[in-house]
């Protein structure tokens, strides 16, 4: 079967490859490796369209099981391999596979000069709160006072909050979903692949070996709707299956029970309003507030770096190429001791 413009249609089964899958029994890799599978042939590209770029870490091993163009980078610099990738092969379809591990210590100027620069690829940013591939010593996500091989009484680091850093960076797209939700995390990667820029979606991902349960709070049936807000753009933030809001006062945040306010005095979600995106950010510290998870902030405002670099080489127009390098080399912008 075949689309209009004769691109070959593919199951997600045709996606699978030969490798054995070695991530441990019950991680929430399996969960989101396989979300990814089922979204890619709803896209209507060709597998040969799409590249998956993975730096170093469990979530790393993703592009050798996916059957499409990949490439094992290294730590931390799996963004700016993709953004390479990107300008000399615009036309594909570019995805980041990392860890918080592997982009916000070592890679932590590689992600955030990504974001900065806006290539339109997406970053799928699995967050475990632990170092899972080097047997689980406390990541830059970890929460204060977290036990491991690394802390053993206790790490006093502070956890990096990566949708905040994100918006900061001034990232056009932030999202974020749970491994284990899959109808949720297909609608988030839908959204990052449609979004033309740089797409970042931090996953919770529950890693059993050596951080069991760090997401439970937000994943377990009978706590997940006291603890998940999951937005809706232009709907009031609600959670408790209706009984609870917010609203804000000022700038300021605060709870409320529905039944005590005019539906038309809640804090309404405004995917483009980045003034609410950093109010729905900070939803990260106060564990009197629920966890949001969706889409965050959109900016369709910002060209992507690919678009400016490849119109600034075209426009370009140097006769002799040789002669010109040649010029600049030997020209005289240094400086001389006298």
């Amino acid at each position: 079967m075949h689309l209009e413009n004769n691109i070959q249609l593919f199951t997600a089964k045709d996606l699978e490859t030969d490798q054995e899958v070695r991530w441990c029994p019950g991680c929430g890799d399996y969960a989101i490796l396989n979300s990814v599978q089922k979204i890619l042939p709803e896209l209507g590209r060709s597998k040969n369209e799409f590249v998956f770029i993975s730096g170093i870490g469990c979530s790393s091993r993703f592009p050798y099981y996916m059957d499409t163009y990949g490439l094992h980078s290294i730590h931390g610099r799996a963004a700016s391999v993709a953004t390479g990738l990107k300008l000399t092969r615009p036309k594909l379809s570019v995805w980041v596979i990392t860890g918080d591990g592997d982009s916000l210590s070592i890679g932590g100027n590689h992600f955030i000069h990504t974001l900065r620069r806006n290539p339109d690829m997406n970053i799928l940013l699995f967050n475990n709160q632990i170092y899972g591939l080097t047997k689980g010593q406390f990541s830059p996500t970890s929460e204060i006072g977290k036990i491991t091989k690394s802390s053993p009484i206790g790490s006093v680091d502070s956890p990096f909050n990566p949708l905040a850093l994100s918006l900061g960076a001034n990232a056009t797209f932030i999202a974020r979903t749970m491994d284990r939700d899959a109808k949720h995390q297909q609608e988030m990667y839908r959204r990052a692949y449609y979004h033309k820029g740089t797409s970042l979606v931090e996953i919770y991902q529950n890693c059993n070996v050596f951080n069991d349960g760090a997401f439970e709070v937000f994943t377990d049936k009978s706590q997940k709707p006291l603890t998940a807000l999951f937005l809706e753009n232009n709907q009031p933030l609600l959670f408790d299956e209706g009984r609870k809001g917010i609203i804000l006062d000022g700038l300021k945040p605060k709870l409320v029970a529905t039944e005590d306010v005019s539906i038309n005095d809640l804090f309404v979600h405004d995917e483009g309003d980045k003034t609410k995106a950093f109010i729905l950010t900070q939803f990260f510290d106060e564990e009197e507030f629920p966890r949001p998870f969706g889409v965050i902030y959109v900016s369709k405002e910002k060209a992507t770096f690919d678009d400016l670099m490849n119109l600034q080489i075209e426009s370009t127009e140097i006769a002799d190429k040789a002669k010109a390098f040649k010029e600049l080399l030997y020209s005289k912008n240094y400086w001389e001791k006298k």
